[in-house]
């Protein structure tokens, strides 16, 4: 019998990971709030708000009622943003299973209280950690829809789960990897995202390779040492929800931050920024909670610092650049 998915979320990575779990076989109900859209998806099999030109697998049903795409899930998949998951959750929660396996594809971390977002599901569901999973890694979704080859990294402290989803969204182009290591996984993919948009502001200021391949190095540099601060295994920020993820965002114009970074570097304000960018940028939000979660921890962030302070604080990207080149030399490996 198909496994039963629950994919909350209708954007681009949701309904793309929806695809993907469709293509192995899985029943897959996709939530979307607008019951417009359901609609349109059901009727067209496409999706014309995020991704206009792909035909979804036909095992995908459109749903508006969150209690009916729970209904006999074994993998409740949320693919909503990480700033509106807490709230999100409070009303799902009462409707998934005791044995639902909660899956978040989200990459950020909550802003004020500066928890991941396995801390909020567990926090919100109630549920323990052989139930809480996570999809992290060098997922573009425009790519992905293409059926393009991908890897990523599901993750769970129980192994037998991430053996479990690993299997449902196996396919000839899409490459699950399992990991252990659940706080790695997520803060690759929350940082990259602040990372990201250091190097789309250089980008957006004309400067060169070198600039770039120094901002992606000291970033990972930074990610590692907040993840040993937080419990998890350096070896992860090496692997597909580390590195990878972090090249991909980096160096992609499909990437969400790369270009909001990029448009702030050629000089465009953060609401005129905002105004034009039609998809959430995590990283405009986690940039501040990575930087917060850091000094609670005592971890020197300085790429993230210089982040917040042209995102947030209005610093202009040259000045700020100047102030990151001026800081004390230090060996590499601090």
């Amino acid at each position: 019998m198909p496994t039963r998915v629950a994919v909350f979320g209708a954007g681009s990575w949701g309904t793309a990971f929806a695809m993907i779990l469709a293509d192995v076989g899985c029943r897959v109900s996709l939530w979307a709030r607008r019951p417009e859209l359901v609609e349109t998806i059901n009727a067209t099999s496409t999706n014309p708000d995020y991704l206009p030109d792909v035909t979804l697998p036909s095992g995908i049903t459109a749903m508006a009622d969150a209690s009916e795409a729970a209904e006999g899930a074994a993998f409740a998949v949320l693919g909503v943003t990480a700033q509106t998951t807490r709230a999100n959750l409070a009303v799902w929660a009462p409707l998934l299973a005791d044995d639902t396996v909660v899956v978040s594809l989200m990459k950020g971390v909550e802003l004020g209280s500066a928890k991941l977002m396995s801390e909020v599901i567990a926090e919100v569901v109630g549920a323990g950690p052989e139930r809480i999973a996570v999809v992290s890694g060098p997922n573009l979704a425009g790519e992905i829809v293409r059926r393009q080859p991908a890897a990523s990294v599901v993750a769970c402290q129980d192994m037998a789960v991430a053996e479990r989803l690993q299997a449902a969204c196996r396919t000839p182009y899409f490459r699950p990897y399992t990991n252990g290591d659940v706080i790695g996984c997520e803060l690759g993919g929350a940082v990259k995202n602040v990372i990201a948009l250091a190097v789309g502001i250089a980008d957006g200021m004309g400067l060169g390779d070198n600039t770039k391949a120094a901002l992606i190095t000291r970033g990972l540099a930074e990610t590692t040492r907040l993840g040993r601060a937080m419990g998890a295994d350096a070896h992860t920020f090496a692997g597909l929800a580390g590195m990878g993820d972090l090249v991909a965002t980096c160096s992609s114009p499909l990437s969400r931050n790369h270009t909001f970074g990029t448009n702030l570097g050629r000089g465009l304000t953060l609401s005129e920024t905002v105004a034009i960018t039609r998809q959430t940028a995590e990283g405009v939000t986690s940039c501040e909670s990575v930087l917060d979660l850091a000094r609670r921890l005592g971890i020197e962030m300085p790429i993230a610092e210089t982040v917040v302070s042209i995102v947030h604080e209005g610093k202009s990207p040259q000045g700020a650049v100047e102030e990151l080149m001026s800081r004390s030399a230090k060996p590499e490996r601090r």
